[in-house]
């Protein structure tokens, strides 16, 4: 019986422990979409240990009113994040949109995570070399959270869409979503696994705890039917800033990647970049 126990511990590590190489592969869920405003720019630019990035540059009709770079999630690539762009194209921005590594037609990589998509944001930053709005949906608001905390310099705004507020909660919140037999069963060893290959570091990259140090004006958007992160996520990430600098818009009856659909979304866009954005 004793070996039979012990068997059965060491294939659900090893079962556990294939889980976590997949969950870092899979899924990849691309769209294709191409910008169709202003004048597209399709190059790549250089990206960490000898990578690529893939790179729409898209510059407004007439004088641009600043740089904005925008940042995927998980599985996706730049083509998803279009529409977002699409919103400040129209305000007048120059608006950057790339596809991570190891996702779209960007270099492969493996074992991607908050920490890689934010070096990849901070390749783009060094490309364009001016400040810029940064903005990041999910995966790519994690990374963005990294970004304005090591680069606070180079950040005017920061736009934080389905963001979670700590690491860990927001992994095992999304394993049980996808499935709640892998989320019960098997995800608390993944993150697990996670913690120990990332040597404890999943919570020194968790938003709330770098937001303290960002002070600038941040928006957080949030679906109010995200079932990712929940909504108690966004306020949390909210009150975690310092006092007055972030503030929260809920887009009504949308999901983890609906928010940008929300019929108020372009107008709360405005308004925070009118009342936070100093004209150059």
């Amino acid at each position: 019986m004793l070996y039979i126990i012990l068997a059965g511990f060491i294939g659900y590590l090893l079962l556990t422990l294939y889980f976590t190489y997949l969950v870092h592969q899979l899924p990849r869920k691309p769209v294709h979409e191409t910008p169709d405003w202003g004048k597209a720019f399709d190059t790549r630019i250089p990206a960490k240990d000898g990578c690529f990035l893939e790179v729409w540059r898209v510059e407004p009709e007439g004088n641009s009113r600043g740089i904005v770079i925008l940042a995927h999630g998980w599985s996706r690539n730049r083509d998803r994040m279009i529409g977002r762009a699409r919103v400040f194209g129209k305000m007048g921005f120059t608006t950057i949109i790339h596809s991570a590594r190891d996702h779209g037609n960007s270099s492969p990589h493996r074992f991607m995570n908050a920490l890689r998509f934010a070096e990849d944001i901070e390749a783009v930053l060094h490309w364009v070399n001016k400040p810029v709005l940064l903005y990041g949906h999910s995966a790519g608001a994690a990374a963005a959270v990294i970004v304005a905390n090591r680069n606070p310099d180079k950040v005017r705004l920061l736009f934080l869409e389905g963001c979670y507020a700590r690491t860990r909660e927001a992994l095992l919140s999304l394993y049980r979503t996808y499935n709640l037999f892998f989320g019960v069963l098997f995800a608390p060893m993944v993150v697990l696994w996670m913690e120990i290959f990332y040597k404890n570091g999943l919570d020194s990259i968790s938003p709330v705890n770098l937001s303290h140090d960002i002070d600038l004006p941040v928006m957080i958007i949030h679906g109010e039917k995200d079932q990712n992160f929940p909504l108690n996520h966004a306020r949390i990430l909210r009150d975690s800033f310092p006092a007055g600098r972030a503030e929260l818009f809920i887009a009504k009856n949308s999901d983890h990647s609906s928010s940008s659909l929300n019929p108020e979304y372009p107008a709360a866009i405005q308004t925070f970049i009118d009342r936070n954005l100093s004209q150059p």
